[in-house]
């Protein structure tokens, strides 16, 4: 019988490495038992160092392989320290997880998750008491004690026993969750709305959302791949424009007025309009922002990250409101969200979330607005956009990946440092921004931004202008800089 504070023996430290958003890795192969256990009795020494063990903790988890398995021992290390703990019965998106922190005031979340990752991945990350993502600070405490943790440092109970003793509870966060999005969203425009609708919640923790938002409303949902699927039907779990092909045919088929999708946690979306084209976050967040202005009345900040769109700042300007520009990363815009009170904060990767939300990004809440917006206007996406254009201009974005190899990586960050040209094909740059990588914004309103990957050898190279030859031409002057 295994004992209350049993230690149990862990893995290799030197083996788990934080990103940009946790720790992900290959499943069987680092990302072990053993070695959840060691990351969770580090989360866990934080909450004591930290005054917020008595809170409690929040344990969510997606549908990869393993992961209510993995979660489990989560609630097992957290017992084992005598911290409370509240576990699902089943998959709980990332933003309803960060949700749960709020509403049960607890002292942070344990997310298993590798988001969008292939299917042979799993992941943990931290969600602190104030829900959003972790601050390089506390990551970087976390990591501290991992770094300091012997093989036998950890303490384990048995889940049975943690439930017998009350350390470990059962959470159902659906209803919280959606009591708070009537506060949010208006849902008597979206039951007015008489929409047909595509939802993809690719294999993920999503499925079921939706559904339960448009239960009794007259919009019309069809829903694809809602099963438990670890291999995610041989796809990524990425609502990219690759990954939306079976969505964009589904919408076609159907004759649907849009296509909805989540990532594997639902904490990112994706959309294809009814005559199959994809529209990126970039084209999704400006006419989300329009509708809240417009529609909504709301007031504020618009928070956005360097590599993001710069359509929001023209329509932030015409309503004459600031515009927080944050480094790439969604942890920063939660924190602008927080402390400058931005009413809406997005990325260009598909991570967004509006003042009054959790600071998290939440694919459900977007897609859900999205709808919200469609039943409202009573038009769709194209025409909506064409509004935006005609209004404020037309801006193309694009983003190119580009693979170097791991020695090359420093040269290339040197000389990426020293780029500050005067003008870029015949137009002056008027703003060197060095917050992330080196952006260089021009006299003609377009930009260019170069910014190494912080966990892989690679380099991203951002652009917009008012053509996709422009944009082009932009992103061949960076990659003769990078020689790639």
């Amino acid at each position: 019988m295994v004992l209350y504070g049993e230690k149990v023996r862990g893995n290799d430290v030197n083996k788990i490495k934080f990103g940009t958003d946790g720790w992900r890795d290959l499943i069987a192969e680092d990302f072990t038992f053993a070695n959840v256990r060691l990351v969770a009795q580090a989360i866990a020494n934080y909450l004591k160092d930290s005054g917020l063990a008595d809170k409690g903790v929040v344990i969510g988890y997606d549908n990869r392989f393993l992961s209510e398995h993995f979660a489990a021992s989560v609630a097992g290390v957290m017992a084992g320290n005598s911290i409370t703990s509240w576990l699902p019965a089943e998959a709980t998106p990332t933003p309803v997880t960060a949700f749960a922190v709020k509403a049960l005031e607890a002292g942070g979340a344990v997310m298993i998750t590798a988001s969008h990752n292939p299917p042979e991945y799993n992941g943990i990350k931290f969600i602190p008491d104030y829900a959003g993502p972790a601050t390089p600070e506390i990551t970087e405490a976390i990591e501290k004690n991992l770094n300091n943790l012997q093989a036998d440092d950890i303490l384990f109970l048995p889940e049975q026993i943690g439930r017998e003793r009350g350390l470990v509870r059962e959470l159902d966060a659906k209803p919280f969750y959606f009591a708070h999005l009537q506060k949010v969203l208006n849902y008597r425009t979206i039951h007015r709305g008489r929409l047909k609708i595509v939802f993809d919640p690719m294999w993920g923790a999503g499925r079921g959302y939706l559904e339960e938002l448009l239960k009794g409303t007259k919009n019309q949902l069809e829903v694809i791949h809602n099963n438990r699927d670890v291999l995610f039907g041989g796809y990524l779990p990425d609502p990219n424009e690759r990954g939306l092909a079976p969505l964009r045919d589904a919408v076609l088929e159907k004759g649907a007025d849009i296509g909805l999708a989540l990532d594997g946690d639902a904490d990112r979306f994706g959309v294809i309009d009814q005559h199959g084209e994809y529209y990126s976050p970039n084209r999704i967040l400006p006419l989300i922002l329009y509708y809240l202005l417009e529609d909504r009345n709301w007031r504020g900040a618009v928070a956005r990250t360097v590599a993001t769109t710069h359509m929001l700042d023209r329509i932030a300007d015409d309503y004459g409101l600031p515009v927080v520009e944050t480094p790439v990363g969604f942890k920063y815009i939660g924190q602008s969200l927080i402390h400058h009170r931005s009413m809406l904060g997005g990325e260009e990767s598909g991570g967004m979330s509006v003042q009054g939300h959790v600071p998290e990004k939440d694919g459900i809440l977007a897609i859900s607005l999205i709808v919200e917006m469609l039943a409202a206007r009573g038009k769709p996406l194209k025409e909506l956009y064409q509004e935006i254009t005609d209004k404020f201009g037309t801006l193309v974005s694009a983003r190119l990946d580009l693979k170097c190899k791991p020695e090359e990586k420093e040269q290339l960050l040197n000389r990426i440092e020293e780029w500050s040209p005067e003008s870029i094909n015949g137009q002056k740059v008027v703003e060197r921004n060095t917050k992330d990588g080196v952006k260089l914004l021009l006299a003609d309103g377009s930009w260019v931004l170069v910014r190494a990957s912080g966990t892989e050898p690679l380099f991203r190279i951002y652009a917009e202008a008012a053509t996709q030859d422009g944009v082009d031409k932009l992103q061949n002057e960076a990659r003769h800089l990078l020689g790639l």
